[in-house]
C-alpha cells in the first residue's frame, strides 16, 4: 500500500459501524492502520467488528450510541478522547430511510429521518471538529447517496436530508479549512447490505436495477470503503467540499 494511504496512528469514528457499509469502511480504516471506534445501537454487532479490527493488530474501541440523543454523541467523544487522546477522521455512515410515497409520510418518519441524517451528523461533527482544530486538523467524511442529485420514488425524505447533507459538508469544508479540517462526502450507488437486500435477492428486480448500472452489478460495501480511505488519507490533503459517488456510473448516465 503507499505510504499516501496509510493511516498509521490516526484514530478513527465510524458511526453505524456495526454491520453493511459501515462495517466494511471500519475494517478498511483498521486495515491501513488506524486505531478504529466504532458506534451503533447494537453492542454485539460492534464487539465483533472491534475484535476483527484487533486481530489486524490495530486498537478498537466498541461502544454502544443512538446519534438522535445529545447526550450519547458527547459520551461517545468523550470516551474516545479517554481511550485514544485524539480523533483524527470521523465518518458519520449512520442513516434512516423508509420507502413511502410523500402522501403517505408521516411527520414522525420524517423527524426521525433528518434527526438521524442531518441534525446527528451536525452535532457530532461539530463536536470532532473542535477537537481536530485544535490537534491542527483531521478528515470528515460524510455518506450520502446518488439520491444527493436526483429525485427517488416513494424516498423523498432520505433524499432530502441526503442533499442538505450534501450541503452541510459543503458548508463545513469551507468554514473549517482554515483549521485543516477536510470535509467530504461519498454516496454510495445501491450496494449489498441487508438493508438493500429486497433489491438485490430477488433475480427479476436485481436485472432490473442493474441494468440501470453501466458497470452491470450493485456495489460491494468493501468497494465504498476504499473511497473513504483514500479521503482519509494524505493522497486527499487539497480535497475538500466535494463528494465522490461510488456508483458503478449511475449518476453519469
Amino acid at each position: 500500500m503507499s505510504s499516501h494511504l496509510l493511516l498509521s496512528g490516526k484514530v478513527a469514528i465510524v458511526t453505524g459501524g456495526g454491520k453493511g457499509i459501515g462495517k466494511a469502511i471500519a475494517l478498511a480504516l483498521g486495515e491501513a492502520g488506524a486505531n478504529v471506534v466504532v458506534c451503533s445501537r447494537t453492542p454485539e454487532e460492534l464487539e465483533k467488528v472491534a475484535q476483527d479490527i484487533q486481530q489486524k493488530g490495530r486498537k478498537a474501541l466498541a461502544i454502544k450510541t443512538d446519534i438522535t440523543v445529545k447526550e450519547e454523541l458527547s459520551n461517545l467523544v468523550q470516551k474516545t478522547m479517554e481511550e485514544f487522546k485524539r480523533i483524527d477522521i470521523l465518518v458519520n455512515n449512520a442513516g434512516l430511510s423508509y420507502m413511502r410515497p410523500l402522501f403517505d409520510f408521516k411527520e414522525e418518519g420524517w423527524d426521525k429521518i433528518f434527526n438521524t441524517n442531518l441534525k446527528a451528523v451536525f452535532l457530532l461533527s461539530r463536536e470532532a471538529a473542535k477537537i481536530m482544530k485544535e490537534q491542527g486538523g483531521g478528515r470528515i467524511i460524510n455518506i450520502t447517496t446518488g439520491g444527493a442529485e436526483r429525485a427517488g420514488i416513494n424516498m423523498g425524505p432520505y433524499h432530502a436530508s441526503k442533499a442538505g447533507l450534501k450541503m452541510l459538508s459543503m458548508c463545513m469544508a469551507v468554514e473549517w479549512a482554515s483549521f485543516k479540517i477536510n470535509v467530504n462526502c461519498v454516496g454510495p450507488g445501491l450496494t449489498r447490505t441487508e438493508f438493500s437486500k429486497p433489491l438485490w435477492s430477488n433475480p427479476d428486480i436485481y436485472k432490473m436495477v442493474a441494468g440501470n448500472i453501466p458497470y452491470g452489478r450493485i456495489a460491494e460495501p468493501e468497494e465504498i470503503a476504499g473511497a473513504v480511505v483514500f479521503l482519509a488519507s494524505d493522497a486527499a490533503n487539497f480535497i475538500t467540499g466535494h463528494s465522490i459517488y461510488v456508483d458503478g456510473g449511475g449518476l453519469a448516465r
